[in-house]
């Protein structure tokens, strides 16, 4: 390989139009810019956004953040928690008794700080991958009820 002998790959560099070269360009005369108006003389300078006059872009859109309607928000509970409850079958009815969720309505997601002592069967919407790794090596089992 040699630097001197390099090339832009094909087709990637295109000559500029020739504006204003007579009939047979496709672009002479008016030079592609119509025939009067702001934008057709010498020396205009579009501003940067500028829509005719239309609420700009950058304007109509909102500034402070974004919220997803569609986000499904799960309460996280780690294994080192499920471990300390003393059920063999953990569920939401469990989870909400045991104080770690206020409510069966609530999603809730098993993640993997921790481990399991004992063999426990824990019921709930999501699991992260190494949460369900280590429910079973300790012999348990992770079930995922009501996927929405």
């Amino acid at each position: 390989m040699n630097l001197s002998k390099l090339n832009p790959a094909q087709g990637s560099k295109k000559n500029d139009k020739r504006r204003g070269r007579g009939p047979g360009s496709g672009q002479g005369k008016t030079g592609g810019r119509g025939h009067k108006g702001q934008l057709s003389g010498a020396g205009y300078k579009r501003k940067w956004g500028f829509e005719g006059g239309q609420m700009p872009l950058h304007r109509r859109l909102p500034k402070r953040g974004f919220n997803n309607k569609f986000r499904i928000e799960y309460t996280e509970v780690n294994l080192d928690q499920l471990d300390k409850l003393s059920a063999s079958e953990i569920g939401l009815k469990e989870l909400v008794d045991s104080g770690l969720i206020h409510s069966e309505a609530e999603r809730v997601k098993v993640l993997a700080r921790g481990r399991l002592s004992t063999a426990k069967t824990i019921q709930a919407q999501a699991f992260s991958q190494s949460a369900v790794r280590k429910i079973e090596e300790s012999g348990g089992k992770a079930i995922i009820v009501g996927k929405e």
